[in-house]
Formats: structure tokens, C-alpha cells, sequence
């Protein structure tokens, strides 16, 4: 029996079945809005479900992942050698290309795409270049445009070789207004608070460690600031869908730690100036517990069992 014929025409068979069932829903589901009828959350989300075209963007991440990423290793060159106007170009055309990616999938999803990790993994690299860009503009350190773009890569790296499955499908939960300004602040507040981490790392093993510390303490408390943000977001969205607004659940629970740890940071500055390898020390521990928050608790127990926040859930 030849089965790869017969493979292709159970393929065929599947798809057909499943364009006609689409083709039969979608004029129903028009005739009941017309007709005022409110059709429940829930099965406009088994409805979207089907996916009766191939959601093809991811396919071409790598294409886009590899422009943006030589374009940017192109500007970090050039910041080197004191090309500042062409590391700037190169750099923001490579964040052009990888937004573009980003848009595009945005579009074809119909959805904002925020709901797995990979898809965070995504706004966190474009969000780590994006302040690498601009701490260069503003304060003119060569070399944060190669840590920007050696941290981006690393995130990009995992994207590539751990793909994720991508659906139109959106759980009730999530088809809120509230839902993409929480996770674009929360995700910008991460990459702000990562690249103050680059630049005390930096500072740890310069020699003059106190020039760097009022740019790391501007980041931090912008940092900060959209961290609050995102806090505040995060808890309308909650009210709105679960009816409360917060749970001290485990992803809570660690956002609310991760808040307090960089407010220590912000009031030892304040304390005590000078110490600067403690501040450092905070500031690093902070992050560690930053990246807890974000994707660590995924493989807490607690989390996975009681967590409304696990990436990837259709709770």
C-alpha cells in the first residue's frame, strides 16, 4: 500500500473537513452578532482555535533573527571604532528589522503575541537592543552595544533551538485591554533592569567603578518605575478577570519581592554612596530574583499546580 498517498489524502480529507466547518461556522456566528445575540467567551475561543491557514511567520524567525542580529554586531563594531553616527543606523535598522518580525506575527496571529515564553523571549530581546540603542545615545559607552547584543542573542538563541507551537488561541483570561500593556511594561521594565545589571557588571571590574553608578541608579529607578506600572496593570487586569485584584500567588508573590529587592537597592544607594561593591551585590541578587519572577517560577511545583501566570496554561 503506498502510504505517503494515502498520508496526503487523510491530510487533504482533515483539511477540507475542518475549512468547511469554518466556512459553515463564520456565517453563523455573523448571523447571531447581527442579530445581537452575544456569543460567550468561551466558544469564541474554541472557535479560534481553528486554524484554517498556516500561521507561517515563525517559520521565518531565523531570516529575520540573523538580519537584525548582523546588523546590530555591525553598530557594536562600529561603536568601537568611533563610528558613532553608523553604529547608531546600523543598530536601529537592525531593531527595525526585528520589530517588523514581531509586528508580523502580531498580525497574522490576530492576537498580541505575548501568551507563551518564547513570545516574551521575543519582546525581551527587541527590549534589550531597543535600551542598549539608547543608553549609547545618551551617555556614549561603546560597549553596551555588545553586551545589549550578546544578552538579546542569548534569549534569540533559545528561541531558535526550542521553538514553540504558536495558535491564534487566546484563553478568556487573556482577551482583556489590560493584557498587552502589562506584559510590554513588565517586559520593559525587565530589559531596563537587565542592562543596569550589564553596566555593574561592567563597573565591578572597572577601575573607576563610581562613574558608572548614577547611570545604573537612573536605570534601575526607570526600571522601577515601569516595574510599578506593570504591577498596577497587571492588578486591574486581574479584577477584571478573576475578580480580585491580587492573590499572592507564586508569580505575585515573587513580583512583589522582586519590587522591594530593587527598592533596597534604590535606599542603600541612598544610605551609603560609597560602598559601592555592596550596592552591586544587591543589584545582582535582585536580578536573580527577577528571573525567578519571570520564567523560574514555571518550574516551581506551587506554580504549577495553583499559578494562573504559568506561560503557556489554558486555565
Amino acid at each position: 500500500m503506498n502510504y505517503p498517498l494515502l498520508s496526503t489524502f487523510h491530510f487533504f480529507q482533515l483539511s477540507t473537513f475542518n475549512f468547511f466547518q469554518l466556512s459553515t461556522a463564520l456565517p453563523i456566528v455573523r448571523a447571531l452578532r447581527v442579530k445581537n445575540f452575544q456569543l460567550s467567551t468561551s466558544f469564541n475561543y474554541q472557535l479560534s482555535t481553528i486554524n484554517y491557514f498556516p500561521l507561517m511567520p515563525w517559520n521565518y524567525f531565523l531570516y529575520f533573527a540573523v538580519s537584525a542580529l548582523l546588523l546590530w554586531i555591525a553598530g557594536a563594531v562600529c561603536a568601537w571604532v568611533r563610528l558613532r553616527k553608523v553604529a547608531l543606523c546600523l543598530y536601529g535598522a537592525g531593531l527595525l528589522v526585528f520589530l517588523a518580525f514581531i509586528v508580523t506575527m502580531w498580525v497574522c496571529l490576530q492576537r498580541p503575541p505575548m501568551r507563551t515564553l518564547g513570545e516574551t523571549r521575543l519582546w525581551y530581546s527587541f527590549f534589550l537592543a531597543t535600551i542598549g540603542f539608547f543608553v549609547y545615545l545618551r551617555w556614549k559607552y561603546p560597549w553596551i552595544l555588545s553586551f545589549s547584543t550578546l544578552m538579546a542573542l542569548v534569549f534569540i538563541c533559545i528561541n531558535i533551538f526550542k521553538p514553540e507551537i504558536h495558535t491564534k488561541a487566546l484563553m478568556p483570561a487573556l482577551q482583556s485591554p489590560w493584557f498587552a500593556p502589562h506584559v510590554i511594561v513588565y517586559m520593559f521594565a525587565y530589559a531596563l533592569l537587565a542592562a543596569a545589571t550589564l553596566m555593574a557588571l561592567y563597573a565591578l571590574f572597572a577601575k573607576k567603578k563610581e562613574t558608572f553608578l548614577p547611570q545604573i541608579d537612573q536605570l534601575v529607578a526607570l526600571g522601577i518605575a515601569f516595574l510599578t506600572f506593570g504591577m498596577l496593570f497587571g492588578a486591574l487586569w486581574a479584577k477584571e478577570a478573576w475578580g480580585h485584584y491580587w492573590t499572592w500567588d507564586p508569580k505575585e508573590t515573587w513580583a512583589a519581592a522582586t519590587w522591594f529587592a530593587y527598592l533596597v537597592y534604590l535606599h542603600f544607594r541612598r544610605w551609603k554612596p560609597l560602598n559601592t561593591r555592596s550596592a552591586i551585590a544587591v543589584l545582582l541578587i535582585a536580578f536573580c530574583m527577577l528571573q525567578m519572577c519571570w520564567w523560574g517560577i514555571n518550574y516551581l511545583p506551587a506554580a504549577k499546580n495553583n499559578s494562573v501566570h504559568t506561560y503557556g496554561s489554558t486555565r
